[in-house]
């Protein structure tokens, strides 16, 4: 019997034997223990019924400070605290804001803005064209979070008098406005009252730790939340400004509580107790299956922009050779990936998403190649010397599904003879060891996409020079002719001409191989539809990276969450264990497929 045929007689046999514990359970053999499992207890929990409290699951950590955060959670926690200078509106182009009108000169490079009067800040203060001015130097101070929208382009900014802001920029810059929806300001007398001058951490002059220690548990924002409590390690608790200038819906949540958990057990218990609001959007396959089946619990599928790479570190060995690179771009599986493990999600084949504004059309993909992948590596440097050279790859521990795409990787990646060492990190963990080159690995698995409609800054963030050492670029490119042409193409105002520019970047990037692209993420989130009201779950609204969760716009019913709980409507919690015995056999069953696909890859080679 052959391996392949010797590996299906044994999945056949064990899934069978799983299938019949799996229609035990159904009849009843077990009774449902998932309601009393223990599960960590957040505020407001099962004991508030009449108080409209939205629960939401994270990756953690969230730094909620506008000059320090840029990723999903804190991203979405700044912009539920602060206010930006304008806002996005669904589907490109901006809406006035904290600044209610602007002109621009002839040039494109003296931007005037006019900032509406009455808004104000948390502690009851107005917010002026000061505050406007100080956030924006605090920002470029600390050149952290979004800082990299920015630095490269203000040359000054000056309030002509309480309620106007003029922004002088070094040279022209195409989506100056559309950035600005990531600048969010900040109460500059509150933060001066509360910065360090003995900080041992931060030093930043005259201005001391410029409030980043407060700051990391703290806000001096204007926006629909305030922070009303912090546990670094676990949640932040946000509860509704009354004073909100701009209104929120009749139903909005009175308090949120975003929750540093992404563990699926824990996030599975918690939406089934009606104890959370949200899932996280890094839950594995099978939780969403399960939760689907769930009485009043709803999947959203959210369009992202976000693209999931692998990065490959240009300036290790052995993915510093291009060839090596394409070997491993012509050798993996995409469609097991894209049908299986993130079943739905467009295939990517370049830099940028191909649903946005500006990717490159008729894009040419690596594909699944056998012996292209054989090929390409015949033509490395590494070749024939393959067992010295092992290949690291790191993947974000608090995203499980990135695990089985690793490891999918490690069994094609075996059959060219190329070692792989899958590594499980923390996310703060990959963020650390990508802030070097002598620790980053050979290859991070990550999910990125624009942080506004317009994708230069994510080709600037992505794969710049600027943006080393950050977690979005784990490359290492150090390209200065790459640089150029992305500069080149941030300072074209015109959008024809700009967009033209970007697809001979992507093209320019495609053909360097640093990264393997696989697919558009599908942004998937479990929730209670039956008593949350979310637009951007029903394709409504702004659909940006940490917009897609804006407390301005979601309404929360609680007398329809006590009659889930009071059992008026029916529950299918008591099916559970028949679901993960269901869980158990397609996860043994994908992993046999891929052993056997590994085998097929081996015969298929023309060695």
């Amino acid at each position: 019997m052959t391996s392949a045929k010797m590996i299906l007689g044994i999945s056949v046999a064990v899934i069978i034997i799983l299938a019949l514990a799996a229609a035990f359970v159904l009849k009843g053999g077990f009774q449902s223990t998932s309601t009393s499992q223990t599960t960590p207890q957040t505020q407001t929990t099962s004991q508030v019924s009449s108080d409209k409290v939205l629960r939401v699951s994270f990756a953690w950590p969230n730094y909620i400070d506008p000059a320090v955060g840029s990723d999903y959670a804190s991203a979405t926690t700044i912009n539920n605290l602060y206010d930006p200078l304008v806002y996005p509106k669904p589907g490109g182009g901006v809406v006035p804001w904290v600044a209610e009108s602007w002109n621009v000169s002839d040039n494109g490079t003296v931007w005037t803005f006019h900032i509406r009067k009455g808004i104000l800040f948390h502690d009851g203060s107005e917010l002026t064209a000061n505050d406007v001015v100080f956030s924006m130097k605090r920002l470029l101070t600390i050149k952290e979070g979004f800082s990299y929208l920015f630095l490269p382009y203000i040359d000054s900014v000056e309030a002509k008098d309480n309620y106007t802001v003029v922004f002088k920029l070094k040279s022209p810059y195409g989506p100056f406005l559309d950035t600005l929806t990531r600048f969010y300001i900040l109460n500059s007398k509150l933060v001066m009252e509360h910065i360090a001058y003995n900080s041992t951490q931060y030093n930043y002059g005259q201005f001391g730790d410029y409030g980043r220690n407060w700051l990391l548990t703290h806000d001096a924002g204007s926006g629909p939340y305030t922070v009303k409590s912090f546990q670094l390690e676990s949640q932040v608790v946000l509860q509704k400004f009354p004073n909100y200038w701009a209104g929120l819906k009749p139903n909005s949540p009175d308090t949120a509580i975003f929750i540093g958990t992404t563990d699926p057990s824990t996030v599975r218990t918690l939406l089934m107790k009606r104890e959370l609001e949200i899932s996280d959007q890094w839950q594995p396959k099978e939780n969403y299956d399960f939760l689907s089946n769930v009485t009043g619990i709803s999947i959203a599928n959210i369009p992202s922009g976000n693209v999931f790479y692998l990065m490959l570190n240009t300036k290790l060995p052995p993915t510093d050779d291009i060839n090596l690179r394409k070997a491993l771009a012509w050798g993996f599986d995409y469609n097991t990936v894209i049908n299986q493990i993130f079943p739905g999600s467009p295939r990517a084949c370049g830099p940028i998403a191909p649903s946005l504004p500006g990717a490159l059309p008729n894009q040419t993909c690596y594909n699944y190649d056998p012996q292209k992948a054989l090929d390409a590596l015949k033509q490395s440097k590494y070749y024939g010397q393959l067992d010295k050279y092992p290949i690291e790859y790191d993947w974000v521990a608090e995203v499980p599904d990135e695990e089985k795409v690793a490891l999918l990787f490690k069994a094609n990646m075996q059959q060219l003879g190329i070692t792989v060492n899958v590594v499980k990190k923390p996310w703060l963990s990959v963020v650390q060891e990508m802030s070097n080159l002598t620790t980053s690995p050979n290859i991070v698995s990550i999910f990125d996409g624009p942080v506004i409609y317009d994708i230069g800054p994510l080709l600037l963030a992505r794969y710049s020079s600027q943006s080393l050492g950050t977690w979005e670029q784990n490359e290492w490119l150090m390209d200065s002719k790459l640089d150029s042409m992305i500069m080149d193409a941030l300072k074209t105002i015109n959008q024809t001409e700009r967009y033209q520019k970007y697809y001979e970047i992507q093209q320019y990037i495609i053909d360097l191989v640093p990264t393997i692209f696989t697919f558009e993420q599908l942004e998937k989130h479990a929730y209670q539809s039956y008593y949350v009201d979310w637009p951007q779950a029903k394709g409504e609204g702004v659909m940006l990276y940490g917009y897609s969760i804006d407390l301005r716009s979601i309404q929360v019913f609680p007398d329809k969450r006590a009659q889930l709980l009071s059992g008026s409507t029916t529950s299918s919690k008591s099916v559970e264990p028949a679901v993960l015995a269901i869980i158990a056999i397609s996860s043994f069953a994908l992993s046999a497929s891929a052993a056997v696909a590994a085998i097929s890859f081996r015969k298929n080679l023309k060695l």
